[in-house]
Parts: structure tokens; sequence; C-alpha cells
């Protein structure tokens, strides 16, 4: 229960800040569609809700933004070198990682994280194994590669949903 009473409470202050109108209607509507989503989609939602908001991960969550901000750019660059460059320098493959992130939302943020820095695409998790398309397969070992792909974001995700 408290765990949907944080949920509705995080989707109202989304879309108060999502449409950024102080008007009664539009606060009386993102407090209905909050409610309406909770009940229906509560169950759906992960079971750690109240953990997430501890002023430790909150702070590492803070940092987390500015840090994968400046990865994204990273390889949007990098993607765009390979694009443009005259012999097209790309090695695609689907590599095999491992992730030591046990829980499903810590999980499910890497897996997104690695999905939108462009040049990388998580195709599948069973277990601790992440399966990621990879614009550049630049090394064969598995460890360089989960170093490279996985442990730059998993150290500060870890601290934000372990």
């Amino acid at each position: 229960m408290v765990n949907r009473i944080v949920y509705c409470i995080m989707l109202f202050a989304m879309w108060l800040l999502l449409t950024w109108s102080p008007d009664i209607e539009n606060v009386t509507a993102g407090l209905f569609v909050a409610v309406i989503c909770t009940v229906l989609f509560g169950h759906l939602f992960f079971d750690n809700a109240v953990r997430i908001l501890s002023p430790r991960r909150v702070f590492w969550f803070l940092v987390y933004i500015p840090f994968f901000l400046m990865h994204m750019v990273r390889a949007n660059l990098d993607v765009a070198y390979r694009v443009l460059h005259v012999d097209v320098p790309i090695r695609p493959g689907i590599v095999k990682v491992k992730t030591t992130l046990t829980s499903d939302l810590g999980l499910t943020f890497l897996a997104n994280s690695i999905t939108l820095t462009p040049g990388t695409l998580t195709v599948d998790i069973i277990g601790s194994d992440m399966y990621i398309h990879w614009i550049y397969v630049s090394t064969d070992d598995p460890e360089n590669q989960t170093a490279v792909i996985v442990t730059r974001f998993e150290n500060i995700i870890k601290r934000i949903f372990e």
C-alpha cells in the first residue's frame, strides 16, 4: 500500500513537471490520472519504491544524470564519426556481458541506459547475463566487453537501486 501511495505521488509530480501549469483543471486532471494509473497498474510497479526515495539514493541518482548524459554525448559523437567516415569503421556484433545487479529495477535501468547510448542495444537479459548489440566490438574478451559496456553505469546504478 505504501508503495502505491509513493508511486501515485511520483506520477502526480511527474505530471506537474511535464505540464508545468498550476491551473486547477490541470492539477485535478493530473491527480485523477495518477490515482487511476496507480489503481490499474499498481501491481506492475516495482516493490521498493520507498527505498528509492532515500537521500543517499537520490544523491547518487543526481550524480548519475550528468554522468549518463556525458556518455550519451560521447556515444553520439562516436556513432556520427563512424557514419560519416569514408570507410564506415564498424564491427557489429552481439556480445554477452555479466552484471552484478540483482534487482529488477536496477537491471531495467541498466538495460535502458545501455540502449539509450547510441551504438549499443540491449537485446536480452537472462539471469546475470546481458546480450548487447554493439556497433563496434572492440575486443573479443568478455571481461573487457563487460568493463566497456556495463561497469561504467553499473557502479552508480548499484548505489541507487540495490
